[in-house]
């Protein structure tokens, strides 16, 4: 059943907070704000790295499914592959050791690995309509079934490259969703608080949190984040990086990327090894290691 928020807003920590408070916060409320997650070099020079491309690509879907283009937003622009188009990215922000602390933290005693979900920047323009509520667990729909009682199978990092209000589409979240007893509801937008943020903040989240992207009411602005999430090795997920980022450019970065780009092999908890080459380690294949 749907239940109104306990809290008004979304909690904000340092990033310098503990690991185990951060996570604490995250598993009462199902988010938390990490104030200056990014400096405003690291933003601009992102944001230098990924300009033509954003500056190429048109706003809204290209998916067939009707659901999915509207979930994806009518002005808004999704720019994917961010591990081969910024060094900022992949070298400074993915590599970053409050995000591997974090994901350690959360996966490996009860999943033992993890590697990225996906990673985009999503931009939302001026009379871009509220993006409907998920949960980003519903990628794996059986969770959906297991609910609060169910493992954590995602995380997520939002960060906010402009400053995030609730007038220019600032993300909307359900406090407690998280505890639900049933995953089908997904909630209304009267239950919702806006994640407003500075930019270089991160929403830090549970995959089993409700929210969605806000609605841009303004003329004028544009309202970018960078959002890249993580999942258990034992599942796949949206984007096929060995697929994408080129094999050169994989031996050149942190064996920890590599990791949870795919280059590497997986080893869950209970398994031998999954993602291997003749049951041994793919890095050792792919000559990763010299």
């Amino acid at each position: 059943m749907t239940v109104t928020p306990d809290v008004a807003s979304l909690q904000s920590v340092p990033r310098g907070t503990p690991v185990e408070e951060i996570l604490e916060i995250v598993a009462r409320d199902g988010g938390v704000i990490l104030k200056n997650f990014l400096s405003k070099d690291q933003i601009d020079r992102f944001n230098a790295d990924v300009e033509p491309a954003m500056q190429a690509l048109a706003p809204g879907s290209t998916h067939e499914n009707e659901i999915v283009a509207a979930f994806h937003g009518s002005n808004t622009k999704r720019l994917t592959n961010l591990v081969t188009l910024s060094p900022t990215f992949r070298d400074e922000i993915i590599n970053h050791d409050l995000v591997h602390d974090l994901c350690d933290a959360t996966f490996l005693e009860e999943s033992g690995t993890y590697w990225m979900t996906t990673a985009q920047v999503i931009e939302i323009g001026p009379g871009n309509d509220a993006q409907f509520l998920h949960r980003d667990l519903e990628n794996w729909h059986p969770f959906v079934g297991l609910g609060k009682n169910g493992p954590e199978v995602c995380v997520n990092f939002l960060i906010a490259f402009t400053d995030f209000t609730e007038e220019n589409g600032a993300t909307r979240v359900i406090p407690g969703s998280n505890h639900w007893d049933d995953f089908e509801d997904r909630g209304t937008p009267e239950d919702t608080v806006p994640a407003v943020m500075q930019a270089g903040d991160a929403l830090f989240f549970s995959g089993k949190t409700a929210h969605g992207g806000g609605a841009n009411k303004t003329a004028d602005e544009y309202r970018r984040a960078v959002a890249f999430a993580f999942n258990p090795g034992f599942l796949t997920g949206e984007e096929a990086y060995p697929f994408l980022v080129d094999r050169d450019l994989a031996t050149t970065l942190a064996p920890r990327v590599q990791r949870i780009l795919g280059f590497r092999s997986q080893y869950p908890v209970g398994s031998a090894g999954l993602w291997q080459v003749d049951y041994a380690e793919l890095g050792d294949y792919l000559g990763l290691d010299g």
